[in-house]
């Protein structure tokens, strides 16, 4: 089942929820079911909420690279990945999401850019490699750009998994690799 037919099932069962709740207090104002339901109807947005901040990406200290200006850019990031998936997980506008994509993919490639220009300033030894990594991740991004074309919102599960799995690891990977060189090269 998609978002969009979870958000209409949601309603649905919200809007039997209110009939019920008015067709008790009908009977009696004091009937508990109606009472009960209210609860329960106070209850969902707070499941909802709680459910939707277990996805929601938060920076921890452990993902620092101890470099201000790249850990500055990674929880820029994160916040990017985060309006993304919440574009999803809403299923908001297709030009919302787009919009969303497309920010997080121009500031991926702006960060890269800073990044390896960095690492080239200060001859760092694996530099090549990285960039490599970096183009790779581009390659499978273009790839979910034509899924996106194709499938439209239906493919913003994978690409939003596949974007927060990778960040993290790359973060927690290949950059903090490069802490201790660019450190000792005066870079904070």
């Amino acid at each position: 089942m998609n978002n969009r037919q979870k958000s209409l099932l949601y309603a649905a069962i919200i809007g039997l929820i209110i009939v019920a709740i008015f067709l008790g207090f009908l009977s009696s104002i004091t009937n508990p079911v109606s009472w009960l339901l209210i609860a329960v109807l106070l209850l969902i947005p707070m499941l909802d909420r709680t459910r939707r901040e277990e996805k929601k990406i938060v920076w921890k200290e452990e993902y620092s690279v101890g470099i201000e200006s790249l850990d500055q850019d990674h929880k820029t990031l994160i916040d990017l990945l985060n309006k993304f998936i919440t574009a999803y997980d809403f299923a908001m506008s297709e030009s919302f999401e787009r919009e969303a994509l497309d920010e997080l993919i121009a500031y991926t490639k702006y960060h890269f850019d800073r990044e390896e220009a960095l690492m080239l300033k200060h001859h760092y030894p694996d530099v090549v490699e990285h960039k490599a990594e970096h183009k790779k991740m581009f390659e499978q991004v273009e790839k979910f750009e034509d899924l996106y074309i194709d499938k439209g919102h239906e493919a913003l599960e994978e690409i939003s998994q596949f974007l927060t799995n990778w960040l993290i690891n790359h973060i927690n990977g290949t950059d903090k690799a490069y802490t201790k060189h660019l450190t000792q090269c005066g870079v904070k």
